[in-house]
């Protein structure tokens, strides 16, 4: 009788662990998707990329597919395209694929910061070559409903970083 309850409590403790899992990355996606709409802002960048350096960037975040993905887009003046990123929820993970320009899809796994304002994401793998480099790693930061950061960092050949500063503001 000892070990049905013992098997019992652990099978309750698994169930509670992945239902915490899940309701935290629910938790993060919806705090991104507060972020839907139009922004601009200017970009920083370290070690400093004269191409883009304080150049005025546009990010259009949309919820799509019944909610259940936002779509990241951003441009600018000069370049012919623009990268697009989508996030979405994979049973208890939050996870991110870039569109890269450099012809890849890396994927990174989300979380939030303990003071909810924060979701960061974590390189996790990517499909594609990296001989230009890739993606590696993503930051929204809410500062309130009209203001919010995006920090990137890729990769550069040779896993040299260089990090991207966004610093957005709403415009619709």
């Amino acid at each position: 009788m000892k070990s049905l309850r013992f098997t019992l409590f652990v099978v309750l403790m698994s169930l509670c662990t992945v239902a915490f899992a899940q309701s935290d990355a629910q938790k993060s996606f919806d705090k991104l998707k507060t972020l839907a709409g139009s922004w601009e802002g200017h970009v920083t960048t370290l070690p400093q990329q004269a191409e883009i350096e304080g150049k005025l960037m546009q990010v259009s975040l949309r919820a799509t597919s019944m909610g259940n993905a936002l779509m990241h887009e951003m441009t600018g003046a000069g370049r012919p395209d623009d990268p697009i990123t989508m996030l979405y929820l994979d049973g208890d993970r939050l996870l991110l694929t870039h569109y890269c320009d450099a012809g890849n899809r890396p994927r990174m796994t989300g979380k939030m910061s303990p003071d909810g304002k924060t979701v960061e994401f974590d390189f996790l793998d990517v499909a594609g070559s990296t001989q230009y480099g890739h993606m590696h790693h993503a930051v929204f930061t809410v500062i309130d409903a009209n203001h919010h950061t995006d920090d990137w960092t890729y990769m550069m050949p040779g896993d040299k970083p260089m990090h991207a500063h966004f610093d957005l503001q709403r415009t619709k």
